[in-house]
């Protein structure tokens, strides 16, 4: 097994160019400890947002209506089932409206997220593969507000991974898929869109 303390060039390279893009500053991104024994390299960082947040992407948001991690796994020697040496997980968790409860086509949806980033950004990539559930809590005691009813969270998670195919390592695109994936999951408009408002009369 590799050096872990000695990261081989190529993946230094892929951090590097995943964490040189800019994230839009209703995101809030951090690093994070990657999970161990997934690969003898990994890396890892996450990502918040809430459509109501329009600070300086660094300010911490308590309970953010979407949050999302991406993992960069890196086998030197390959593996099968990645189909190539290196390979990303990404995990992303949505408020769901009211009206959107129970929509049979809400998995399509969720994954044309994905799919869609995709294809926005041009990032390259074989072997993907993922799963989009919805999900539902109800919390009991605790700091919660009193009332009739316990306050219930319904949520719709993504969880994907798949191989970048770049040859050079420069993932700098993938990242920026990522982040237009949690932009959509959280209903935040497309960069460079003006909403619309009401004309004084």
């Amino acid at each position: 097994m590799p050096d872990a303390i000695s990261p081989p060039p190529l993946f230094r390279r892929a951090v590097s160019s995943l964490g040189s893009v800019a994230p839009r500053p209703e995101l809030v991104v951090r690093a994070l400890e990657a999970p161990p024994r997934l690969a003898p390299f990994s890396w890892a960082t996450s990502v918040e947002a809430d459509i109501g947040h329009r600070g300086d992407g660094t300010d911490d948001l308590d309970e953010p209506d979407t949050s999302g991690r991406l993992i960069l796994l890196h086998d030197p020697e390959g593996q099968e089932r990645w189909q190539g040496t290196f390979r990303l997980v990404c995990f992303v968790q949505a408020r769901l409206e009211p009206g959107q409860l129970g929509d049979d086509m809400l998995p399509r949806i969720g994954w044309s997220w994905l799919t869609d980033a995709f294809e926005q950004t041009g990032a390259e990539f074989t072997a993907l593969g993922g799963t989009v559930t919805q999900t539902s809590s109800v919390r009991f005691g605790g700091l919660r507000d009193t009332g009739d009813a316990p306050p219930r969270e319904d949520d719709v998670e993504l969880r994907a991974s798949w191989t970048p195919t770049e040859s050079d390592a420069d993932f700098a695109r993938h990242a920026a898929a990522f982040g237009a994936l949690v932009a959509t999951a959280a209903g935040l408009p497309p960069v460079g869109a003006v909403p619309l408002s009401r004309t004084p009369g």
